[in-house]
Parts: structure tokens; C-alpha cells; sequence
């Protein structure tokens, strides 16, 4: 799929990782007990059913440790894995393989995971017109791989950062004074370039919001009932919609037949479980 981040940002995330794991002296198990001249080929192979994240990071893991090491890619982001597929197969320094091991690894479990759980998601609310969205409830330092992720399950995307968007929260509130005031200095400072979106606790701050020119509403922990009313006081008015607020796999069906537009749901990136794959010797 066409969800490619610039080579830059991903080869700096990759040095960090090895540089964490490789510390000043290496692969030391390795130096001490493969050839140095001996070669390698592998199967990366996943171990669970999920979603593949991950190819970018993992691919140039295996670049930073040796440009030999050559990975022939069977699956790319977003296939959907079964146990026992081969994901990958490997050629080239069996201990630069092994180096490179767990830092790609580490990559594409954690990315399969948050992808693998974004399916979900995107599947429970099949047949209507809500959109998944992740939040910035991301690992400090990963958030372009974590919300690649997100799009690769099927997700949509919501602001990067705190300067692509104008997002009113509680304490913006608590610190303007009420929803309209918040919302109307917002505007005054976006101007015609940058959109504007608030987050309400009931239907009377909707009103504020939509009177004082919103161009979007993230409804918080609102129920079914409240989501609807909510979504008819908004017809007409050209205002996303978003509803958040301890969305679960149970009922996020529920809330996407309400009529909104966009759910978020904060634990596609800070509660999802890495996906199990591991990497195999193979010996043809």
C-alpha cells in the first residue's frame, strides 16, 4: 500500500533503536560464536493471524546493520497474515542477520500489533460511515511509525501533532471561559487556513461550539442517545462529528450507527498487543 514516511525520518528512528540495542561493543553472543564469514538465510514467519506493519523500519534495520543483507518481502503493510506464512525470506552474513534480529522484530511486532487491532476496529463498524481514527496517545519518539500503522489496519488519519490543528480541550475551556469564548478566540487566530475543532461534554457546549463556528466537534464520552441528538443538531451545518471517550471493541459498533463521523480510539496506539513472528533458519 501507498503509506510510505520519508527515508530520513525512518532511518533516525532506526539508529536509535540499534544504537540502543548495540550499545559501544556490539552483538557480542554473536561476535563470539558465529563466523564472521559465515552465511545466512532466513524466514521471517508470522506466528499469529493479524495485519503487517512494519516493512520500512525493519527493512532498513537490516540495511543499517550490513547493506548485504538482502530481504525478499512475500507480504507488504496491511496484507493480513495467517499462522505459519512467511512474511520474508532472508540472504546474506548469518551474524549480521543475526544482529539485526530483534530491532526488526521489535519493529514489526509492535506495528503488526497496532495494526492487527485497528482491523478490528475498522470491521465492527462495517456497514456505516464512521471512520477510525487514532489519537496522540503514542510511544514518545514512534508516532510516525505507530500512526503509519493505524492507516496500514485500515484506520484513518487524525491531527499528527499539536500544530497541524486547533483541537479546544477541557482546560482550554476552563482557561477562556466557556466553549464559545474558546472556539471564537480559536477562529480569530486560525484564520481561513486552519481548521478548527473542539471537544464537548454535553449538548449544551455542542451549541456553543457550533455557534461559535467549529469546524469540528469531538463529542467526549457521550452516550448513544446523546451521540444522536448530537448528530441531528449538527445536520446540515457541514461539522465533523467525532465521538471518543472508552471506546471498546464492544461497543464501537454501537457508536458508529449513531451517525458520527469519525470515532477515536486511543488504545489502537497505547494498548495493542504486538503481533508474534519470528525469524527462522531456513536450510533448502
Amino acid at each position: 500500500m501507498n503509506n510510505a514516511l520519508p527515508r530520513n525520518l525512518v532511518a533516525e528512528i532506526v539508529a536509535r533503536a540499534l544504537a540502543e540495542d548495540l550499545g559501544g561493543r556490539g552483538d557480542v553472543t554473536t561476535l563470539a560464536t558465529v563466523p564472521a564469514e559465515a552465511a545466512g538465510r532466513f524466514r521471517l514467519v508470522s506466528r499469529q493471524h493479524g495485519v503487517l506493519s512494519g516493512v520500512e523500519a525493519a527493512t532498513e534495520t537490516f540495511c543499517q546493520v550490513d547493506p548485504a543483507i538482502e530481504v525478499d518481502w512475500l507480504e507488504g503493510d496491511g496484507d493480513v497474515l495467517e499462522p505459519g506464512r512467511i512474511v520474508a525470506e532472508l540472504d546474506g552474513p548469518a551474524a549480521s542477520i543475526l544482529t539485526a534480529e530483534r530491532t526488526a522484530l521489535n519493529f514489526l511486532g509492535r506495528l503488526s500489533g497496532i495494526a492487527t487491532l485497528t482491523r478490528r476496529f475498522v470491521d465492527a463498524v462495517a456497514g456505516t460511515n464512521a471512520g477510525i481514527a487514532h489519537t496522540r496517545k503514542t510511544t514518545p519518539g514512534l508516532r510516525a511509525l505507530e500512526l503509519q500503522a493505524v492507516v496500514a489496519g485500515g484506520g484513518v488519519r487524525h491531527r499528527f501533532g499539536l500544530d497541524d490543528a486547533i483541537l479546544v480541550k477541557d482546560n482550554h475551556v476552563a482557561m477562556a471561559g466557556s466553549v464559545g469564548e474558546a472556539v471564537r478566540r480559536a477562529r480569530a487566530y486560525a484564520g481561513h487556513m486552519l481548521r478548527v475543532a473542539a471537544e464537548v461534554d454535553d449538548l449544551e457546549q455542542l451549541d456553543e461550539a457550533l455557534g461559535a463556528g467549529a469546524d469540528s466537534v469531538l463529542l467526549d464520552n457521550f452516550d448513544t442517545a446523546d451521540l444522536r441528538q448530537a448528530v441531528m443538531r449538527s445536520r446540515g451545518r457541514g461539522v465533523t462529528l467525532e465521538a471518543s471517550g472508552n471506546v471498546s471493541l464492544e461497543t464501537v459498533g454501537a457508536i458508529a450507527a449513531t451517525g458520527v463521523d469519525v470515532i477515536s480510539v486511543g488504545a489502537l496506539t497505547h494498548s495493542a498487543a504486538c503481533l508474534d513472528l519470528g525469524l527462522d533458519e531456513h536450510v533448502s
